[in-house]
Order: structure tokens, then sequence, then C-alpha cells
């Protein structure tokens, strides 16, 4: 009988192990236009922290007792629709279990390029449409600009400094750690800041001491605060998450926020969905960036569906360097 993660209660805080179930799901037939699809890969991300929580957004919160779902690849292994056929891999949002079925329509099958399946849930998935768009539509990055990503060891900032040095940026990430700073290094950053090591007000004007043109913010909290401290006149802020606040409700200070004014900064908040209609130049332009090798990236695996609490939880406590996923 296929499995699936439920919520069993909705976190107070940062979430724990006993917020999570795992429940058997009924195999029903399929109808006409519909197929089954065993999950290979699974995605977790941050931004499903805020579907625990009963709030409105722009996303549903996840119900108590109905099985989770995000991002996952699967292989088709019944079909129904003359569009899949038994063998495909696609790509769909019904991860958090091992089996899912449907409309063919809810199910994309992988475009033909060179890059394992897994690679589209991450740099050829939804954080790489993040990364992409982030950098070069919401901030307007462009050839010469110094950019200043945090969070720059995960999947979504790991992609935007290899985006950013390909298309002639300067690029000064932060992350958690010497191991996290050299891979973060090796990706072509010309400046890395370890956040736990000290004031990144103060690290952030040390490595670049003429200020930054634009910032990519995955983080929130100091990591604001000091991009804030040390923009140029006309920077462009792409901010993408704060998940230094997802499991804390206590508000942010931002010591240096007037600066907006004087030095005109555009902040502007975005998501990847506002995006998703431009999947045909995304493709394009990441498959020849793969293709070159001047993107690749780094996983962090955890093997078997009984393990996706613990790769979710991982995430909050530095435990992953690029993707963090479940193989199945």
């Amino acid at each position: 009988m296929p499995r699936a993660w439920t919520l069993a209660s909705r976190p107070n805080g940062t979430p724990t192990h006993a917020d999570f179930a795992l429940i058997d799901v009924d195999a029903a037939p399929l109808n006409d236009g519909e197929v089954r699809v065993a999950n290979r890969w699974l995605s977790v991300d941050p931004y499903m922290r805020g579907r625990m929580n009963d709030v409105k957004s722009y996303v549903p919160p996840f119900a108590i007792g109905a099985p989770m779902d995000g991002g996952a690849v699967g292989e088709v292994m019944e079909s129904r629709s003359d569009s899949l056929k038994v063998g495909d891999m696609v790509l769909h949002m019904q991860g958090w279990r091992d089996e899912a079925t449907g409309p063919a329509a809810a199910f994309t099958k992988l475009p033909a390029l060179d890059a394992p399946p897994q690679a589209f849930l991450g740099r050829l998935g939804m954080p790489g449409v993040t990364a992409y768009f982030g950098l070069l539509a919401v901030a307007e990055a462009k050839e010469g600009d110094t950019v200043f990503v945090s969070a720059a060891a995960g999947a979504v900032g790991s992609t935007v400094v290899q985006i950013a040095k390909a298309k002639g940026m300067t690029v000064i990430g932060s992350a958690g750690g010497a191991e996290k700073g050299e891979w973060v290094r090796s990706l072509g950053a010309d400046g890395v800041i370890d956040y736990k090591a000290g004031s990144v007000v103060r690290a952030l004007g040390e490595a670049a001491p003429n200020g930054i043109d634009v910032y990519f913010d995955n983080v929130g909290g100091d990591h604001l605060d000091a991009a804030l401290a040390h923009a140029r006149p006309r920077a462009r802020f792409a901010i993408c998450g704060m998940i230094d606040v997802y499991n804390d409700a206590k508000p942010t200070q931002l010591k240096y926020l007037a600066r907006l004014i004087g030095n005109r900064v555009r902040m502007q908040g975005f998501i990847v969905s506002d995006y998703m209609n431009r999947a045909g130049e995304f493709y394009a332009e990441m498959g020849s960036l793969v293709a070159s090798g001047k993107l690749r990236g780094e996983e962090t695996v955890f093997d078997g569906l009984d393990t996706a609490p613990d790769a979710f939880l991982g995430l909050f406590s530095g435990g992953n360097t690029g993707k963090m996923l479940v193989r199945l």
C-alpha cells in the first residue's frame, strides 16, 4: 500500500518529529487520462515551513491529516493517457509520498537535457528558476555589478553564485563554517563571509569595501541589515526568503533600514510561480550553462521515505550543502 507523510500537528517554533505522521494511502484505480507514478526523488524546501502554519499566504497551508505535497520526480508505472507512457520520467508536486496518481496534465515530462533526473528539483528546477529570475529579472543584475548572496551554500544561493559569475559579476557569498565557505569559493565566489564567525555587517564591509549593487536575500535578519548598510546608490534587492525568521515570531531589527531612502534602494519580494510561464527561456539558458560546465550542483541526499522529516529539519540547522533531497 502506498504511504505518505502528513502533518500531525502545527509546529510551535521549530518543527519536531512529533509534528509528522506516516500514513497509508489507498491505491485507487486509474481513470481515463490519468497516470500512476513511482516517486524516485523528493524535494524538501524552506518554504514548506510556512505551509505548516494555518495562515493565509500565496500557497494554501498543509491540512492536518492529509498527505503533504511538494516537488518530486518519478517514473510513470501505469498510464491511461496518450500524452505520457510507461517509463517516462516526470516532474510534479505530489511529493512527501512514494506513489503519485492523477491527471496526466499534473505531470510534466522531463526536458531532454543532459542532466540527472534529480537536477530538475535543484538547479534545473524550482531553486534554479528562483535563482535565475530573481537575479536577472527582479534584481536586474548585470555585468560588472557586485552581488551579495545569503545562504550561498544552499540550493538557490549556490545557483545564484554561478549564474552571477557566468554573467560577469563580482560575487560575495555568505555561508556557515569553513567547509561550506570553501565550497562556495569553488563555485567562483570572489569573497565568502562566514556568518557564524562574527558580525555580518563588518564582514561584508571588508569583503565589499566599495559596497554592493545587488542583494539576493534567502535569510533576512542580520544579512538583510548588512546589505542595507553597504548598499550603493540605486542598489536592487531581490527578497526570495527569510529562513532566519521562519521558526521564530520575533520581529527583525533593521538598524540600517533608513538607508533605503537616501540611497534609493529598491527592494522587491517575489515568488517563483511569477516566472513559470518563461520555462522555455530558463531551460535554454540554464541547459547551456550546464552543458558548458559553468553550472554544477551539490546534493545532500537522505535515503528512504522514512527520512523525509529528517531531511526537512536539516534545512534549519545548516545540514545541507546544495540541494536537500530524499531518494526513494
